[in-house]
C-alpha cells in the first residue's frame, strides 16, 4: 500500500518507520499542515504541486487531525484522487471534526496494522453534544463579561475544548477585554451561516479567534448591527457549537425584556433583547452574577422572575460578584445570601471576591485574570465553582485521588 505521512517534527518518522514494519510504501513524511495548504492552493509553492503528485499516485493519506491540518478542501481533494484519509486525533474535538467530515478517526498511538487496515462498511459516528453555558447579570456591570472569560478559561483543558461567545446586543466587550480584534466576523457571521445552513464544525474553526486554549466567537463590532443577532440564528449558532466545543460560554446583555413585542405589529421583526432571550433559553446551564452591593442586589431581585421564566427548566446557579465589606458592611456573604432567600428563594449561592489589583492588571494587559494573576482570588474561587457546579465528575475525581494520596501517606 502507497502511503503519504503528514505529521510533525520526529512523530512523523516514527511513524513512517513504524508502517514500513508493516509493509507499506512510505511515499512521502510531511508536515502536518502540507497536504491542506496544497489542497488549497495548489500552485502556492513548487513542493505544493509536487505533494499533490504524490498523493494522486498514493492509496492512503495519514495524517495529524486538527482543524488546520483536516479540511474540507483537502477531503474533498482525496475524494477525486480516490486517497482514503486517516485522522490521527488525540482529543475528542478533534474526533468530532473527523466525524463531521465523515472519517474515522485513530489514536495517534495506534498500530500501524490499524492504519492500514480497510475501514468497515459503515463509519460509527460518536454520539456528542456538548454544553451551553450563558452568563447572565442584571444591568450595572455586575460582571458577566470577566466571569465568563475567567470560567471559559477554567474550563478548558487539553482534553475539554470550550468556546467563548459573545452574545451582548446591546455594549459587547469580549474582544476589548481579551485583545481580540473585533473586525472579524465571529458571532455575527456564525449566525447568518446558521441561518442557511452551511455552519460546520470546520466553519466555526475559521471564523474563531483563539485566547490561549479558547476559541472565541467575537461580538458585534458596532452595536447598531444588533438586528444581525436574531432569536432564531441565535438558537441555530449555539445547536451547532454543541458539536464543536465541549462548552460553550456564552456572554450576554442585561435586559429580559418583551416590550418590542408588543409595540411592534411585526410578527418577525427585530428585537434588540433577543440574542440575551434566546441564549438563556438555549442554555443548559445559567450563571447568574449578582453585583455585591444594595442596588446590584436590589436589580438582580427585580429581575428573577423574568430570568427564571426564560430559562424554563434549566438550572439557574446564582453567583455573588464583588463581594466586599466595604460595601455590605460586617457579614457581607451572610447578609447577601439571606436576601436572595427571602426574596428569590435562592439557597444556593457562590461568591467571587472583589480583587482590585488582579482585575486592573487583566484589563491593562487585555488578558484574562487567570493569566496575569493566577493567583488572584477571583481565578481561585472561579475555579471552585466550576468543580462544584459545572464538572462535578473532575471533582469528584479528584476528591478521590486526593483521598487515595492520604489513605497512601498513612499506610
Amino acid at each position: 500500500m502507497r502511503v503519504v505521512v503528514a505529521a510533525d517534527g520526529v512523530r512523523g518518522d516514527t511513524l513512517a518507520a513504524r508502517l514500513r514494519h508493516e509493509d507499506a510504501d512510505v511515499r512521502a513524511v510531511v508536515a502536518a499542515s502540507a497536504p491542506a495548504a496544497a489542497a488549497l492552493d495548489a500552485m502556492a509553492a513548487p513542493e505544493a504541486a509536487e505533494l499533490l503528485a504524490e498523493l494522486a499516485r498514493a492509496d492512503l493519506l495519514i495524517v495529524e487531525g486538527r482543524a488546520a491540518t483536516l479540511t474540507a478542501e483537502l477531503v474533498a481533494a482525496c475524494d477525486r484522487l480516490s486517497v482514503r484519509i486517516v485522522p490521527l486525533c488525540a482529543r475528542t474535538s478533534d474526533r468530532r471534526l473527523a466525524a463531521s467530515l465523515g472519517l474515522a478517526a485513530h489514536d495517534p498511538d495506534a498500530p500501524a496494522a490499524e492504519l492500514l487496515a480497510s475501514p468497515p462498511s459503515s463509519l460509527p459516528v460518536e454520539p456528542t453534544r456538548g454544553r451551553v453555558i450563558t452568563v447572565w447579570g442584571a444591568q450595572g456591570a455586575p460582571g458577566r463579561t470577566t466571569l465568563a472569560i475567567e470560567i471559559a478559561c477554567a474550563l478548558s483543558s487539553a482534553d475539554h475544548r470550550v468556546a467563548l461567545v459573545d452574545a451582548d446586543s446591546h455594549a459587547p466587550s469580549l474582544a476589548l477585554a481579551t485583545g481580540l480584534a473585533d473586525e472579524g466576523p465571529g458571532f455575527a457571521a456564525a449566525c447568518r451561516q446558521a441561518e442557511r445552513g452551511t455552519l460546520t464544525v470546520a466553519e466555526l474553526s475559521r471564523i474563531a479567534s483563539t485566547l490561549a486554549d479558547v476559541d472565541v466567537l467575537t461580538g458585534l463590532n458596532r452595536p447598531g448591527r444588533w438586528p444581525e443577532l436574531s432569536h432564531a440564528r441565535v438558537l441555530a449558532a449555539l445547536e451547532a457549537c454543541r458539536g464543536w466545543v465541549d462548552d460553550t460560554v456564552v456572554d450576554t446583555a442585561a435586559s429580559l425584556e418583551r416590550d418590542e413585542e408588543i409595540v411592534s405589529d411585526l410578527v418577525d421583526g427585530p428585537r434588540r433583547n433577543a440574542a440575551t432571550l434566546a441564549a438563556v433559553e438555549a442554555a443548559d446551564v445559567v450563571l447568574a452574577v449578582v453585583a455585591a452591593d444594595p442596588v446590584g442586589v436590589s436589580r438582580f431581585v427585580r429581575n428573577w422572575p423574568e430570568l427564571r421564566a426564560a430559562a424554563g427548566t434549566a438550572p439557574v446557579r446564582v453567583v455573588v460578584n464583588k463581594i466586599r465589606a466595604g460595601a455590605l458592611g460586617v457579614d457581607a456573604r451572610g447578609q447577601v445570601r439571606r436576601t436572595l432567600e427571602r426574596y428569590t428563594g435562592v439557597t444556593d449561592v457562590s461568591f467571587v471576591p472583589w480583587d482590585a489589583r488582579g482585575t486592573d492588571a487583566a484589563l491593562l494587559a487585555a488578558r484574562p485574570i487567570a493569566h496575569v494573576a493566577p493567583r488572584s482570588a477571583v481565578p481561585t474561587a472561579v475555579r471552585r465553582l466550576v468543580a462544584e457546579s459545572l464538572a462535578p465528575r473532575r471533582a469528584a475525581e479528584a476528591a478521590t485521588r486526593h483521598s487515595l494520596r492520604r489513605l497512601a501517606r498513612s499506610a
